[in-house]
């Protein structure tokens, strides 16, 4: 079992950054893929950002591309989400999750974070 804790979230001007955090506990944080979702108010949840055990390979929404970028490192249990160039309609509450499969669908993620709010002004 992995347990998450997001935080790095916080109010942000247009065109600005933020790294989101997430620290994981447990032993196994390096047998699974590590994801980055959004939920803005009165929309679904929504994938972000994804990375694979190894972090050979990642993969990202299409309105996030060329402005994020998620890393990890299993020595430290912890994943990242460098976010560039914000916008105001990147405003969400942003959760970090866990899957045991190479996956991008929300529906296959085991575990998740309690979110961190993102919110950036025009």
């Amino acid at each position: 079992q992995v347990q998450l804790v997001e935080s790095g979230g916080g109010l942000v001007q247009a065109g600005g950054s933020l790294r989101l955090s997430c620290a994981a506990s447990g032993r196994t944080f390096s047998t699974y893929t590590m994801g980055w979702f959004r939920q803005a108010p009165g929309k679904e949840r929504e994938f972000v950002a994804a990375i694979v055990v190894s972090g050979g390979i990642t993969a990202y929404a299409d309105s996030v591309k060329g402005r994020f970028t998620i890393s990890r490192d299993n020595a430290r249990n912890t994943v990242w989400l460098q976010m560039n160039s914000l916008k105001p309609e990147d405003t969400a509450v942003y959760y970090c999750a866990a899957a045991i499969s190479v996956t991008v669908s929300r529906r296959n993620y085991d575990y998740w974070g309690q979110g961190t709010q993102v919110t950036v002004s025009s």
